[in-house]
């Protein structure tokens, strides 16, 4: 019996959030044919809802990476200054990687070890952050900001500068050396002095602040 739509989404997800149950509680990532025994689904039903394992794998991505997402998506509607924009836009996706991280190190370094293994499937939340990215840069430039950078210079730069606060592996060796103060003084450097101008006045304010 073919699926509706509806009912092929909601048991996906059903499906993708058994599967990251299961990585938790076993340590270790799990093969297709696991998945398949523990969804309760036949093979047949089952393969209604994921062709493979790759397939499977985007559903557990997209569950995992879903709150990211949406904080990103919030803080590109918001009506911010240019430079609290950008630092909230890392800001709150961090804050979901860090207390992740505290939870449990060990599952979340597994998730790392996993989406490293499978990076081509995830390279399009990258490319989906690197979008929204280039919007707040076009919004600061607009504001005299990042003077004489073209934006995909300006992505590159920046993507440089705060790339501890956005690659999940450096939570692992980082620890709580990183901070949401540091990651402040970041952006504000970044107004600050990031120009492409020689000698240009792009410069900002160093008004941002931490709340508390």
């Amino acid at each position: 019996m073919a699926l509706s739509p509806e009912t092929r989404e909601t048991e996906r997800k059903r499906i993708a959030r058994m599967v990251l149950d299961l990585v938790k509680e076993r340590g270790a990532e799990i093969p297709y044919a696991i998945a398949i025994s523990e969804s309760g689904l036949s093979r047949g039903r089952f393969e209604q809802l994921f062709e493979d394992y790759d397939d499977l794998f985007d559903a557990v991505a997209q569950t995992w990476l879903e709150p990211h997402i949406n904080a990103m998506e919030k803080v590109r509607s918001a009506d911010l200054p240019p430079n609290r924009k950008l630092y909230e836009f890392f800001r709150s996706r961090f804050v979901i990687s860090r207390d992740r991280f505290r939870d449990d190190p060990e599952f979340f370094t597994i998730l790392c070890e996993m989406g490293a293994a499978n990076f081509e499937r995830v390279r399009s939340y990258v490319d989906l952050a690197d979008h929204y990215q280039c919007e707040i840069i076009v919004e600061a430039q607009a504001e005299g900001y990042l003077a004489g950078l073209e934006i995909d210079e300006a992505l590159s730069l920046i993507n440089q500068m705060v790339s501890n606060y956005t690659l999940p592996d450096a939570m692992i060796y980082l620890g709580d050396k990183l901070t949401e103060h540091k990651l402040a003084r970041i952006i504000d450097t970044i107004f600050i002095g990031l120009s492409g101008e020689a000698g240009g006045d792009a410069a900002g304010v160093n008004t941002l602040r931490v709340a508390t």
